[in-house]
């Protein structure tokens, strides 16, 4: 039983380190059946490229998508938001970035593990002119023709072949080099953008770590009570509907409430509030004493995706 506590609290520790490393399994498994089970390059130099950047870049579209679908945050961000007015802002659009960043996880894994493998890329570019004149600048008139045949080697002359396996080589180094330069420039913007959002934060290391642990805590407990309540009013309007009596008064949050604590968290650098909840109670409890008006900033982006946001898990 210890055994399985020690699991579950490294599951829950780590549990969005252990989502994109299963994401990125899943996508790179995904890649590999696709180019070589599903993907057959037509050969044709009128086909080639549109075939080749359809294999390439509508799956990683739609993993974007998905990725988007999946995220919390899109529908905290979107649910109410056109009768709350909030369809501009600058928090908004931080959190829309913040969103979109965890989403191009997948579909950046897909792309370069396509141009590591090659195929995809071998298929596209053999229909190009740009590399009619990058690798046929030298040599005879056939090379021009036996390029988009490259991905399919067909060809039976001898010259034809160690023609077409040059050319094949030259594509797949092409490729490759194009995978692993996505992939740095991917590692080197990821670094610098956490460096900034780190060095740019409003709170210190261990009070970061503090309010991890209070989002934590406050999730499980709004869940817990959450499901009580419902359940209590649900038991109380069908008793109530079977007797054909009138249900007993049950507090319930008004509209106005629920819109306060979904709306997009703001931190102020004043008051140590870790969530619109705290928030809310703090603005109720003083308003019988004189309103103070503070500078509000952007909290950090953990905030804005808790597992609250996503009410499948309520």
């Amino acid at each position: 039983m210890e055994k399985f506590r020690e699991v579950l609290n490294l599951h829950l520790k780590h549990r969005n380190a252990l989502g994109y490393c299963l994401v990125s399994l899943l996508t790179v498994g995904g890649e590999r059946i696709f180019s070589s089970a599903v993907f057959q390059c037509p050969c044709s130099a009128a086909w080639n490229l549109p075939y080749g950047l359809v294999f390439l870049l509508v799956p990683a579209l739609a993993l974007f998508l998905l990725g988007c679908m999946l995220n919390g945050s899109t529908w905290r961000v979107l649910t109410g938001c056109c009768s709350r007015g909030c369809c501009a802002g600058l928090r908004k659009a931080w959190v829309c970035l913040n969103i979109s960043v965890s989403a191009l996880v997948a579909p950046l894994i897909w792309v370069s593990m396509a141009l590591l493998g090659g195929t995809f890329y071998e298929c596209l570019a053999s229909g190009t002119k740009l590399a009619v004149r990058c690798l046929c600048r030298n040599s005879t008139s056939s090379c021009s023709a036996q390029l988009p045949l490259v991905p399919c080697q067909q060809a039976q002359e001898p010259d034809m072949k160690q023609l077409q396996k040059e050319l094949q080589r030259e594509l797949t180094a092409q490729s490759q080099i194009l995978g692993w330069s996505l992939i740095a420039i991917v590692i080197i913007v990821l670094l610098f953008f956490t460096s900034i959002n780190r060095h740019c934060s409003p709170i210190s290391y261990m009070q970061l770590k503090f309010w991890e642990i209070y989002l934590q805590q406050e999730q499980q407990i709004f869940k817990s009570q959450a499901t009580e309540h419902a359940t209590q009013l649900a038991k109380e309007n069908v008793k109530c509907f079977f007797e054909c009596s009138h249900p007993q008064e049950c507090k319930t949050p008004s509209i106005e409430d629920w819109q306060k604590i979904s709306s997009l968290y703001t931190f102020i650098p004043k008051e140590q509030y870790y969530s619109n909840a705290q928030i809310r109670e703090q603005k109720q409890k003083n308003q019988s004493s004189t309103s103070q008006e503070y500078a509000m900033v952007p909290g950090p982006g953990f905030a804005d995706s808790s597992d609250m946001n996503s009410t499948t898990d309520l």
